[in-house]
């Protein structure tokens, strides 16, 4: 068996490894195509592993926010379409969105105003900004839940 890490500064697939109680070892038997050493220069960062070793990953030490880490901070397209989403609880999360909803629910009339006609004016800008903020607050939020529900199904806490 491998001994434990001494690396202070560790990244977040070393993280959700070892929290996962797994050597590197027993980790790259469990992967099958992910070798030992190919995970060591992964969690020191001398390479950046590929999209489907993130997703073995991810299921092998049952951390699916994995998966949107490294869309968010690894792949180029996802830094720019993928926000990052982090684990809250299920009560902050029903919150966060019912209060977004509340929000919405207030300018539901005015962003009909706005897009009937399907363009923007000048004057009707800065309030379809506030709303697409607000919707980008709604997105974020189910993202949040989607993430809960699949940790919640890998910890046995819930059926699928």
């Amino acid at each position: 068996m491998g001994r434990n890490s001494t690396k202070e500064d560790k990244n977040i697939y070393q993280q959700s490894r070892e929290n996962a109680s797994l050597t590197r070892e027993v980790a790259a038997e469990k992967l099958e195509f992910i070798s030992e050493s190919k995970i060591e220069k992964i969690e020191y960062e001398k390479i950046l592993p590929h999209p489907d070793e993130v997703l073995a990953m991810a299921k092998c030490y049952k951390n699916p926010s994995l998966c949107n880490y490294y869309c968010s901070h690894e792949c180029p397209i996802g830094q720019e379409y993928v926000p990052e989403v982090t684990f809250k609880e299920l009560s902050q999360i029903t919150l966060e969105m019912l209060a977004s909803l509340n929000s919405l629910e207030k300018e539901k009339n005015r962003l009909i105003e706005i897009t009937v006609d399907g363009l923007i004016s000048d004057d009707e800008l800065e309030d379809f900004k506030k709303i697409q903020s607000q919707l980008s607050q709604i997105s974020l939020a189910i993202d949040s839940l989607q993430l809960w529900v699949d940790k919640a199904i890998i910890d046995g806490k819930i059926s699928q």
